[in-house]
C-alpha cells in the first residue's frame, strides 16, 4: 500500500501545481469548517467547555476518517488505478503549495509597484495580525513568515501523514489543522473549547515541522552565511517560538535568507512581542518574498524525494521480512 500512497502523493502534488484550490469548486475543508462552526456554536458555552472541545475534535476526525476510508476502500475494490486516482485527488485537497505561492505573489506585485495599501490588504487575507500600520519591511516579514510556517502546515505535513495512512490520514490531519485554525486560540472565547484542537495540532505537526525545517537547510545554500552558522541559528532560535513547531520553519528560512523574523505584531490593537528568528545580516526587502517562494517549491520537491526513499525502503523491508 505504501507504493500506492507514494504514487497518489506524487499525483496530488501535480494536481495542486496545475489546479490549486479554485474558490468556486467543492472542497472538503469547507465542509469540515461548517461542521466545526456548527458544533462550536452549539457547545462553546456554559460549563465543561474543555470536555466539549475534546468531543468536538473526536467527532470531526472520526467522521472524516471513516467517510474517506470507505470511499478509498470502495475505489480500490473497483480497480487499483481508481483507488490511486481518488487518493491523489483527495490528498491534493489537503495541500496548498500553489495557493500559498500565489498568495505571497499577490502581496509582492503591489509592493513592487509601490502600492502599499493594496499590499497590506492582500497580506490581511493570509495573516491574523493587523496590517494597516505596517511599513514595507513589516509587510515582507509577515509574508515570509506565513510562507515559511505554512510550508509544513500546508504542504509537507499532510504529505507525511498521506504516506503513513493515505488519503484518510491526510484528511484527518487537515481536519485537526482546520479545528486549530478556527478555535485553537488562547482567548476568552476559545481558550477552553479550543484547547484540545490546539494541543492535537501540535502533536500531529511535531515530526513534519522538524523534518521540514531540517530539509530546508539540507536542500539550500545559505545566502549570506556559512552552512554551519545556518544550522546553529536553526537550533538556537527554533525553540524560542511560542509555537512548538513553527519556529523550526521560520528559523530555517531566516537562516537561509540572512534576515531576522519575529518581533512586534499587533492583533486587533493588542501588542504581541514574538521571539526573533535569525540574524539581521541583511534588511528584509520585497525580493525575499520571491526567495521564500523558491524555498517552498524546492523543499516540496526534496520532501517528496525523501518520502519516496523512506517509503521505498519500508516497502522493501516489509517484503523482505
Amino acid at each position: 500500500m505504501i507504493m500506492y500512497h507514494l504514487i497518489a502523493i506524487t499525483l496530488a502534488i501535480l494536481i495542486d501545481s496545475i489546479i490549486g484550490d479554485p474558490p468556486s469548486w467543492p472542497h472538503p475543508v469547507k465542509w469540515i469548517g461548517r461542521g466545526i462552526t456548527g458544533l462550536a456554536k452549539k457547545w462553546n458555552r456554559g460549563k465543561a467547555r474543555k470536555e466539549k472541545g475534546i468531543i468536538m475534535v473526536f467527532i470531526i476526525i472520526t467522521v472524516i476518517f471513516f467517510i474517506t476510508f470507505l470511499l478509498v476502500w470502495s475505489f480500490y475494490h473497483i480497480h487499483v488505478i481508481a483507488g490511486i486516482l481518488l487518493e491523489g485527488i483527495l490528498i491534493a485537497t489537503t495541500i496548498a503549495r500553489k495557493g500559498l505561492r500565489d498568495a505571497a505573489l499577490e502581496v509582492y506585485v503591489p509592493l513592487k509597484m509601490g502600492d502599499f495599501k493594496e499590499a497590506k490588504l492582500k497580506l490581511s487575507y493570509i495573516v491574523g495580525r493587523d496590517t494597516e500600520i505596517m511599513g514595507e519591511e513589516e509587510i515582507v516579514r509577515g509574508t515570509v513568515e506565513t510562507v515559511a510556517e505554512n510550508t509544513s502546515d500546508g504542504v509537507t505535513a499532510p504529505l507525511f501523514w498521506g504516506l503513513i495512512g493515505g488519503a484518510p490520514l491526510a484528511l484527518v490531519y487537515r481536519g485537526i489543522n482546520t479545528c486549530d485554525s478556527m478555535v485553537g486560540y488562547k482567548n476568552d472565547k476559545y481558550g477552553e473549547f479550543g484547547w484540545a484542537s490546539a494541543k492535537l495540532d501540535d502533536v500531529v505537526n511535531w515530526i513534519p515541522s522538524r523534518l521540514t525545517g531540517l530539509l530546508i537547510l539540507v536542500a539550500h545554500q545559505p545566502a549570506h552565511t556559512k552552512a554551519a552558522k545556518a544550522w546553529q541559528i536553526l537550533f538556537r532560535d527554533a525553540p524560542k517560538h511560542p509555537s512548538p513547531n513553527s519556529g523550526w520553519l521560520e528559523a530555517s528560512v531566516a537562516a537561509l535568507l540572512g534576515v531576522q523574523l519575529g518581533g512586534i505584531n499587533y492583533y486587533k490593537g493588542v501588542i504581541s512581542n514574538r521571539a526573533k528568528m535569525g540574524d539581521a545580516i541583511v534588511p528584509l526587502n520585497k525580493n525575499h518574498i520571491l526567495e521564500t517562494n523558491k524555498i517552498l517549491t524546492r523543499t516540496t520537491i526534496v520532501f517528496l524525494l525523501v518520502l519516496w526513499i523512506g517509503g521505498g525502503a519500508i516497502e522493501v523491508a516489509t517484503t523482505w521480512f
